[in-house]
């Protein structure tokens, strides 16, 4: 077996996952935790090749870990642990890995011989089967190049839309020239779209708001959609009522310090009655300024795109792949995996657990 790395050392992302220490399966995974057109392709594989397989295989190679939050599992030193166990594998499955391979394209071999023909740099390789492994298009400066796409269209494969997922939203102007006293401020939110919410850290950023709720919702956002964070998840709507009646001479300013950041108080107090004594402002205000802290509208203006972005919504349309095998319905012996296709997991390991089961279920039939 021939592993062609486009990069001139395997395994980037896996580095640099986790702030290092590699975000690498999450307990909780499930179908419902990954977006897809077709919400049920993805069942096989992970029933198949679950985040306790994978967690046999790091306790194998005796890989200290530590289970973070909301079943996020890292490894308690570095994501080179990670990479030198999955190369470890390799090396005993006697696969071998050519690295700086720069692939031009696949094409079906004319003849006799392999069934692939794939074009590199440094000459002709021929297969009789292939998976795609190359990601989509996110963090391009780290070597995303839309490779898998690419091949797969030459093979008529068809594509779903895709877009960048996992990624901070930016804001419109007048939006940003309040929020940017902000920049680096950080509360628990729950960011919401319709249905869908998420309960975590935001971040505000000099370009808008990003942290896991952020990126969570992003894969969910379209352009026109509007969000609702709730910026005080703990408190009712009426809190400040109950403040009011505890100590009523303290400032509206005062109080709002002590339910969120300093900052963000300043910024979410109206100037009008921020430094007034709570006995002064009437409980239908206090309603209102709760209620609006509690459902703060963003009408996002875009994103920061795949440059920022941790993974690629979309991709090659996953009707046209077995969900036992991967393989692709119409090309036998192309296989497709991970993030290629349209398939796309939560923030917090559920992307590295699609590529391991994914990259299972074709590795037991390629």
């Amino acid at each position: 077996m021939l592993v062609l790395e486009h990069g001139d050392k395997p395994g980037a992302k896996i580095l640099i996952s986790g702030g290092g220490r590699c975000n690498f399966t999450n307990l909780h995974t499930a179908p419902d935790r990954f977006f897809s057109a077709n919400p049920h392709f993805c069942k096989s594989a992970l029933s198949r090749f679950t985040p306790r397989d994978f967690l046999a295989l790091v306790e194998k190679h005796q890989i200290a870990w530590h289970e973070k939050t909301l079943g996020q599992l890292f490894c308690d030193v570095s994501a080179k642990r990670i990479l030198a166990m999955l190369l470890d594998e390799c090396a005993a499955a006697g696969v071998a890995i050519r690295v700086g391979q720069r692939i031009a394209a696949v094409v079906h071999a004319a003849g006799g011989g392999p069934r692939f023909q794939i074009q590199t740099a440094a000459g002709t390789i021929g297969a009789e089967s292939i998976v795609l492994a190359t990601g989509g298009l996110s963090i391009p400066k780290m070597g995303a190049t839309g490779l898998s796409h690419t091949i797969a269209r030459h093979f008529g494969l068809p594509m779903t839309e895709t877009r960048p997922g996992l990624v901070p939203l930016t804001v419109p102007e007048d939006l940003l020239s309040r929020t940017q006293p902000l920049s680096g401020v950080s509360l628990e939110v729950v960011a919401r779209i319709g249905r869908k919410a998420f309960r975590e850290a935001m971040l505000f950023t000099h370009r808008g708001l990003s942290g896991p709720a952020i990126l969570q919702i992003s894969s969910v956002w379209r352009p026109g959609d509007g969000l609702s964070i709730d910026l005080l998840p703990d408190l009712a709507p009426d809190f400040l009522i109950a403040r009011k009646r505890a100590r009523p001479k303290a400032s509206l300013r005062t109080l709002l310090h002590e339910a969120m950041p300093q900052r963000a108080a300043d910024v979410f107090a109206p100037d009008a009655i921020a430094a007034r004594p709570m006995a002064d402002i009437q409980d239908k205000a206090l309603l209102a300024l709760g209620s609006a802290l509690k459902a703060w509208q963003v009408t996002p203006s875009g994103t920061e795109g795949y440059a920022k972005a941790e993974v690629t919504l979309g991709g090659i349309d996953t009707g046209a792949l077995s969900s036992r095998t991967m393989e692709a319905k119409t090309v036998p012996g192309l296989f497709v995996i991970g993030e290629a296709m349209d398939v796309t997991g939560w923030l917090g390991g559920y992307n590295f657990q699609w590529a391991w089961a994914s990259g299972h279920s074709a590795g037991l039939a390629a």
